[in-house]
């Protein structure tokens, strides 16, 4: 009795085994492939639910279903026009069919060490048979800056005949043809960053801050030479000023001047008295603008300044 307990479990247990052994779970984001021995069987299976195969002589080979990552090393790449630059590259790719994919790269590693090959050099080829600016603009935009920096650079932009976005198309249209046997498709593909090597780089950068410093300096120069007319004008609206303030005060005077001899001659003509009391106040006046406490006088005794000072004493 109990060796046949022993027998029931051990069949018991085999038989689980190889039920587990024989039942697959295909998920939504997955897809199998069966082999048996190593050999593909049948097709693959691409729905997701519930499957069997043969225990222990069968395998299920699993293969991503979603889009996957391909991201490229920076490499160093000449331009048509002999402009030495790294280019950044990444990729999106997808099994299209797992039983391909499955007889030429048997798994996801492979694949992305064929996709290096073949979306680098896809990348070296195109790169190379264009000049830069193709691999750097996309259109043949002008700029929108004005003033001083659009006069400088406005003009300088090269046209373009196939810009980055036509670069990229050619590049995944290319490297597609070349994966069109392996079971996968390259879904996008983009040129992430461009850059000059270090040497390069730094003439570069020194021809930017060149162009920079003549921008300035065109700035200033226009500045100081604005400075200059501001100050110009500034200069002859104040002359003008003063001398038409010059010349209303000089007529001002003059009218003053003129009525007060005016005045001076009536009350000279007016009798006797006035005109002694005139020609006395004539005399003081002339006398304090002439004399000082400093000065020193001989008068004769017939000098009017005589008589008046010692009348006054």
């Amino acid at each position: 009795m109990k060796r046949n307990k022993i027998i029931l479990i051990v069949v018991v247990f085999l038989a689980f085994i190889t039920i587990l052994g024989s039942v697959y779970v295909v998920d939504e984001t997955e897809q199998v492939v069966i082999t048996q021995f190593g050999k593909p069987v049948g097709n693959a299976v691409v729905d997701p639910g519930l499957n069997f195969k043969l225990p222990f002589i069968q395998t299920a080979n699993f293969f991503e279903k979603r889009y996957m990552e391909w991201d490229g090393d920076p490499n160093q790449i000449p331009t048509k026009d002999k402009k030495y630059i790294f280019v950044d590259t990444y990729a999106r790719w997808q099994i299209v069919d797992p039983l391909q994919f499955f007889k030429r790269l048997r798994n996801e590693l492979g694949a992305q060490s064929r996709l290096d090959d073949i979306l680098d050099g896809e990348t070296r080829d195109f790169i190379a048979n264009h000049n830069l600016i193709e691999a750097v603009r996309t259109s043949n935009r002008q700029p929108l800056s004005s003033g001083v920096i659009s006069e400088l650079i406005g003009d300088s932009l090269e046209l373009i005949d196939v810009g980055r976005e036509k670069v990229q198309a050619m590049i995944l249209q290319a490297a597609n043809e070349q994966t069109a046997d392996l079971g996968v498709k390259i879904m996008d593909f983009r040129l992430k960053r461009i850059n000059y090597v270090e040497d390069v780089r730094t003439q570069v950068y020194e021809r930017m801050k060149s162009e920079r410093y003549r921008i300035a300096d065109k700035f200033r120069s226009e500045g100081q030479g604005e400075a200059s007319r501001i100050n110009g004008e500034k200069e002859r609206e104040l002359k003008s000023i003063q001398s038409e303030a010059f010349r209303k005060a000089e007529e001002i005077k003059g009218r003053a001047d003129g009525e007060a001899a005016s005045i001076y001659s009536q009350a000279y003509n007016k009798s006797a008295a006035s005109r002694s009391l005139y020609s006395f106040m004539k005399s003081m006046d002339t006398y304090e603008k002439t004399f000082d406490e400093k000065t020193h006088v001989i008068l004769s005794t017939d000098s009017e300044l005589y008589k008046y000072l010692k009348s006054s004493r």
